[in-house]
């Protein structure tokens, strides 16, 4: 794996990436991109590396804004702070890395935990035909709230296959945002929920066997290869 530093550039912040192959070696490779959790960092979701497709190249971001042990893309929806232009502006630098980087790959697909399948589901609704697949765990999706940088009605015409797992006794994510995430789901993706009881707000090898399938199942270039013990 290499691990990139950032480079800052006028208005704009090129995140912190951990790549699991070298630059030499992606040519070609569907590329998944993960986004970790609120106060986590690029690290955080490395270890599930071993449960994803062989195919993938995968690169880890870190988020933009340092808070406690971690980083965190925006303030939380309950704070004070929080706002949807914040969201958006988070949202737009990640895209742009995208752009900056997918071109030798044969598609770009996303896997988000906890504020990082926000983040994911952001992307996804501000680019409707650019992803192949999204993974969101744990996690929720925010309200437009009149933002015209989400294009939920293209997104609508032209669903893409989302896999949304959770356990329904999580304490972390409130019962309005999933009751918002999920009516939003089922509006403009084609989704596959499935609920995992004791699990609460992480993610474990069951769910990941699941994204295994799910990922060789809808992203193009992906064998149906069982995981190797």
């Amino acid at each position: 794996m290499t691990n990139l530093p950032p480079t800052e550039r006028p208005g704009t912040h090129t995140p912190t990436v951990i790549w699991s192959r070298p630059e030499d070696e992606r040519e070609g490779t569907p590329l998944l991109v993960l986004l970790h959790g609120h106060m986590a960092n690029e690290e955080d979701l490395m270890g599930i590396l071993e449960f994803l497709p062989d195919e993938f190249t995968v690169a880890s971001l870190r988020a933009p804004v340092a808070m406690g042990p971690g980083f965190t893309w925006f303030p939380l929806m309950q704070d004070a702070e929080y706002s949807v232009d914040k969201v958006t502006a988070a949202v737009q630098n990640v895209i742009d890395w995208v752009d900056s980087v997918k071109a030798p790959h044969s598609s770009v697909s996303l896997l988000g935990f906890s504020m990082g399948m926000a983040v994911a589901t952001s992307m996804l609704r501000a680019r409707p035909r650019d992803y192949a697949a999204v993974v969101g765990l744990s996690g929720f999706a925010v309200p437009a709230d009149g933002s015209d940088f989400f294009r939920d009605s293209e997104l609508e015409a032209g669903p893409v296959p989302f896999f949304w797992g959770r356990d329904q006794e999580d304490p972390v994510i409130p019962a309005d945002r999933i009751e918002f995430t999920h009516g939003w789901l089922n509006r403009h993706t084609k989704l596959t929920k499935v609920l995992y009881a004791g699990m609460y707000h992480s993610i474990n090898a069951q769910e990941l066997g699941h994204v295994r399938e799910f990922l060789q199942m809808v992203v193009p270039g992906v064998t149906r290869k069982p995981l190797a013990r």
